[in-house]
Order: C-alpha cells, then structure tokens, then sequence
C-alpha cells in the first residue's frame, strides 16, 4: 500500500517524465515568459483597434444629417387618430398601428395566426401508394392531379410576389399591411405545401413546374394576372393621382377577385372530389387547409377594394366599373378553357359543362360583391357539397367549428 512519500515520490517523478530536459518548473516559466508577453501585446492591439472602432462610430453618429428621411416620417411627431387613416394615400403614420379603424382587418389576422398548419403535419403515404399503383388512377384523375400542381405550384408564388413587391408598398393602413404580412406567409406555405405533394409522389418536378409555360390553358392564366402587375410592382410607380390609383384597384380587382376568387376553383373542386372518393386524400387535405386561407384572402381583398371605392368614390366611374366586369368575364372564361383542358371526358362526377356552370355562378358571386351586376342568368351551384367548404357566408361557423383540428393537422371532416 502506498504512503504519502511514495505518492510524492511519484509525483515528483512524474513531473521529470512531462519535462524532456528535466528542468525544474521554474525554468520552464522563464522560458515561457517572453510568448506571454507577445500574447499580451496582442491583446493590448487588439484593444487599441477596437477602442478606435468605437470611438469612429460615436464621430460618426455626431454627424449624422436627422433630415435625411424626414419626409418618409412626415405627421409622425403626433399622435394618429382613427379618422386620419386611409386605406391608400394616407400621410398618417404607417408604424402606429393603432387605434384601429378597420376592426375586420385585424380580426382576418388573429384568425391567420390561429389557423397556423405545415405540409409535412400530413399523411401522404397513401397518396404515394395510390400514385405508384399502376392501377390506382384512371389517366384523366393523374392528368388533374398534375395539372393543378403545375398551376397552383406557380399561382400562389406569382399572388405572393404582388403582395410583397407592390400591394404592400401602396397600401397606407397598418392594419391591414399586417395581414398583408400574414397573407405572404401563408401564400410561402401553399408553395411548400405543392412542392411537398410533388416530391412525395416522386413527379417529374421540370414537367410540373414549368406548365405555366408550356401548356396553354396553364400559361394563358398566368399571363392574364401578370399584366395587371406589371406598371405597380416598378418601384418608381406612386399612386396619388386618378389614374394610379385605379391602376392599383384593377390590380387588387385581378389578384383577389379573379386569380383567388376565380382561377382557383376549378382545380379545388377537382382535387376536393378526388378526397371524397377515398383518393389522393393527402394532397386533398393540404387543398382543405389551403382552400380556408384562400377564403380569408379573398374576403380581405373585396373589403379592401370596396374600402377604397368608398373612400375613393372618384375611382369608381362607369369606365371603371365596364373594366372591372370585364376582367371578372375574361377569368372566368380562362377558366372555363382550364376545366375543358383538365377535364376532356367525364371524370370525379363531374365534367366540362358542370363546370362551367358552376364558374358562371362563381363569377356572378365576384361581381355582387364589389358591387355590379350579375352576367348569367339562371345558373346555380351544380356542386352542393362545395357549399361548406367554399360558401363565404359560412366562413365564420367554418373557422369556429375546426380550429383544433386545423391547428394540429389532423384528419379534416365536413360534417
């Protein structure tokens, strides 16, 4: 058993072992000595360059030229009231988001935000299984499946880009700038949300992300909505005049009313009837959840374009109101050319004159909602079972009555 010496003895030696000149401890600090001070002249440069650094920041800021931007900042020494804020040409502002005189605004964000999904909360093992049977689908269901996530793998990227390289920018209300934001958002999570689908079903992601340029009835829709952004999203163009500001409401007429409020409901219908028919029940569920925010955006933006006639009643001339007709009846027959495309036989229960029906009532419900008259007479829903998921009018019991299975992901029923 060892002793205390003996420990020490070991020690001792031990320390000879570590040392190759067996010099004493003592030595080796002196040898060691000049490296510390090159490290300590290190630390006191460093502290020198720094202190400079410092000191060039605070000459700096004592230079500073506080007019530059004033005139961005203009009215913003007092305090905003209600009556001061407008939907567009507002001087009031734009950081003080309240008090609040668009409630319906700021309401249609805390809804967003409540209603938060991801792609990946759902299940496409199914859908993977059923799209890798030969057998699974008919060539008209893969046909649909494909085209719509060519179109809409496209369509929202092209709303999320007007939103956030013009409408933003052009908008004067902080409230409903910060759903704008939301808006963004979501339109970023319906992208994802297609991406997901097109890289769990293992598709050609060339063929499918490029329709909007090489099929017709693709490409067609896309054009029509990116001439109504091409003069507002140049960062030179300001409204203030009768002439811009009516610029930026056939853009808000073109992006809500008939890219979301009319582009879109062809293929919803299609992928919805392919869920309800056991198949594709993935994919048809991301639709579930993305066909909610789009009902959101679609009811924003009609506030917004009704807001601004109101406030604007100027904007609103017979002239306006013949364009703004005619854009709705150009979509609407867009998408009458999609439904024929995706649709060349009967398919899903449905076919191409249903649809078109069904587009006709659409295109009615845009026009009463920003107030002009209906253009088909006689036509009614043909899809029925559409009316709780797409009917505006049920929207707040649709979002009361899901939140929880909405926010987790799961499983979606109707009833």
């Amino acid at each position: 058993m060892l002793s205390w010496e003996d420990f020490d003895q070991e020690e001792t030696l031990s320390k000879q072992a570590e040392s190759p000149t067996g010099q004493s401890s003592a030595g080796k600090l002196v040898r060691e000595q000049p490296q510390q001070e090159s490290l300590e002249n290190v630390d006191l440069d460093s502290k020198k360059e720094h202190s400079r650094q410092i000191q060039q920041a605070i000459t700096d800021l004592e230079s500073l030229d506080i007019s530059t931007g004033m005139e961005e900042l203009e009215g913003s020494a007092v305090r905003v009231k209600v009556d001061d804020k407008r939907m567009i040409n507002c001087r009031a502002d734009l950081n003080q988001i309240v008090p609040f005189k668009y409630d319906w605004a700021w309401q249609k964000y805390l809804d967003g935000c409540a209603n938060h999904w991801m792609p990946q909360e759902v299940n496409m093992n199914a859908d993977i299984a059923l799209w890798k049977d030969p057998n699974g689908l008919t060539e008209d269901e893969r046909l649909i499946v494909k085209r719509n996530l060519g179109f809409f793998s496209t369509a929202d990227s092209l709303v999320a880009n007007n939103l956030v390289l013009a409408i933003y920018r052009l908008v004067t209300n902080p409230e409903c700038r910060q759903y704008i934001l939301r808006q963004a958002f979501e339109e970023a999570i319906h992208t994802h949300a297609y991406q997901y689908c097109i890289e769990s079903l293992a598709m050609d992601e060339g063929e499918i992300f490029n329709m909007y340029h090489e099929i017709p009835s693709v490409a067609k829709k896309a054009a029509w909505g990116l001439k109504y952004t091409r003069s507002i999203s140049d960062p030179n163009f300001k409204t203030g005049t009768t002439e811009t500001d009516q610029e930026l409401l056939r853009n808000l007429i073109a992006f809500y009313c008939c890219l979301e409020g009319i582009f879109f409901y062809c293929g919803f219908t299609q992928i919805l009837s392919m869920g309800r028919r056991n198949k594709m029940t993935g994919t048809s569920e991301q639709f579930q959840y993305i066909l909610r925010d789009e009902s959101m955006h679609l009811n924003f933006g009609i506030d917004m374009i009704n807001q601004i006639k109101l406030e604007n009643p100027e904007l609103w001339t017979d002239e306006m109101k013949e364009q703004a007709t005619q854009m709705i009846l150009q979509a609407t027959q867009l998408e009458i050319e999609y439904a024929r495309d995706t649709m060349p036989r009967g398919v899903l229960g449905m076919n191409a004159a249903m649809m078109e029906e069904y587009l006709e009532f659409i295109a009615n419900r845009r026009l009463v909602q920003i107030g002009l008259p209906e253009q088909f007479d006689g036509v009614s829903n043909p899809f029925p079972w559409m009316s709780e998921i797409m009917d505006l009018r049920k929207e707040k019991n649709f979002f009361e009555t899901r939140v929880i299975e909405y926010q987790t992901g799961g499983a979606l029923s109707w009833d």
